[in-house]
């Protein structure tokens, strides 16, 4: 690959060597240093003009401090006189927040923004929580996928995935489901969330009949309760949870106590970004309803927190975004990597 430049950032060097290295490439030199008042300065080591610039940032535990490093890297580039800027992000960092809320603000059009003024020309992703997102950005976006890597290695490790369930724990995960489970040809089956406020008796701890709005009698509690129902035939078969990230585990845990309780022989939760926040880890070791965990390495787990979960497994997705920079260094077409493992 000639005139190009792969540059990583510091939030996750372990995926951008092993993207390098299937490339070819070395690392372009880049100095990033934080002053005693935590500004960050990034200093560009090689010449980048009229080059073909990539600048791999994922989203991190860090995501305020690598967000703003990926700005300064691109605007260093972009004033280098740099060709083309893609910035490559296996997690996009604030991609949850793209509606919005009672007086709050739509912060991933926000870094939309930031990374437009900033002088990026291409963004390459993996799995956005909303597609939406793509509709942010003025500049073309490549949003990959994980399903093809995931769908190869049920095969290769599940001896018998052909009588395997996906199953989406919520309605809003529907069609993240239904395209692993095309891929696979095998049943899919969903889990319908409800939520609803009971009156709860605080001393008989009897359910009450519920009172309008603002009226309290001085002896009951509003509780608010969620009943789950499975939409899918699981008795006897193993389960495969999917959803785009697990950060905060709950959800999953409740669907596969659910569906044990349901029949289901083995429950293993499957997620494309493994932000596993806070107590995540221990939660999902000590919850026995959970046979495994699997998520890829978009997102940079530290290895403390992997030494310790025994249940956790990585897929290794580099090589999606290896080729997915190559095709596009070349103007090749990336669809193939829609539906293709690497």
């Amino acid at each position: 690959m000639r005139k190009v430049k792969v540059f990583s950032g510091s939030s996750h060097a372990g995926l951008a060597a092993l993207i390098l290295d299937r490339l070819g490439l070395p690392p372009s030199p880049a100095t990033m240093k934080r002053f005693s008042n935590a500004e960050t300065s990034v200093e560009i080591g090689v010449s980048v003009r009229n080059e073909d610039v990539y600048i791999i940032q994922s989203g991190s535990t860090m995501t305020n401090d690598h967000l703003m490093e990926l700005l300064i890297m691109i605007n260093a580039c972009k004033g280098a006189s740099a060709r083309r800027i893609t910035a490559v992000l296996p997690y996009f960092p604030y991609n949850k927040q793209s509606k919005k809320k009672t007086r709050g603000a739509i912060t991933a059009k926000l870094v939309a923004s930031m990374l437009a003024t900033a002088g990026v020309d291409h963004i390459i992703t993996m799995d956005l929580h909303s597609s939406q997102v793509q509709g942010f950005f003025a500049c073309p976006v490549d949003n990959l996928v994980a399903e093809p890597c995931i769908a190869r290695y049920i095969r290769d490790n599940f001896a018998e995935w052909k009588d395997g369930v996906v199953v989406s724990k919520n309605a809003g995960g529907t069609k993240r489901v239904t395209q692993l489970a095309d891929i696979l040809q095998i049943d899919f089956a969903l889990i319908h969330r409800e939520r609803y406020h009971s009156n709860v008796d605080v001393d008989t701890q009897t359910t009450q009949p519920s009172l309008p709005d603002g009226v309290t009698d001085g002896y009951s509690s509003d509780t608010e309760e969620t009943r789950l129902t499975l939409v899918g035939d699981v008795k006897g078969r193993t389960c495969f949870v999917l959803d785009d990230m697990v950060d905060s585990p709950h959800s999953f845990l409740d669907a596969a106590e659910h569906l044990k309780r349901c029949g289901a022989s083995k429950v293993y939760i499957i997620a494309t970004h493994g932000i596993l926040s806070g107590t995540a880890v221990p939660d999902i070791e000590h919850c026995e309803a959970v046979d495994g965990a699997i998520v890829t390495n978009t997102y940079p787990i530290p290895d403390w927190k992997f030494a310790s979960a025994k249940k956790l497994r990585i897929i290794d997705i580099s090589g999606v975004l290896a080729e997915a920079i190559r095709r596009t260094h070349n103007g090749e077409s990336i669809s193939y990597l829609f539906h293709t493992a690497i």
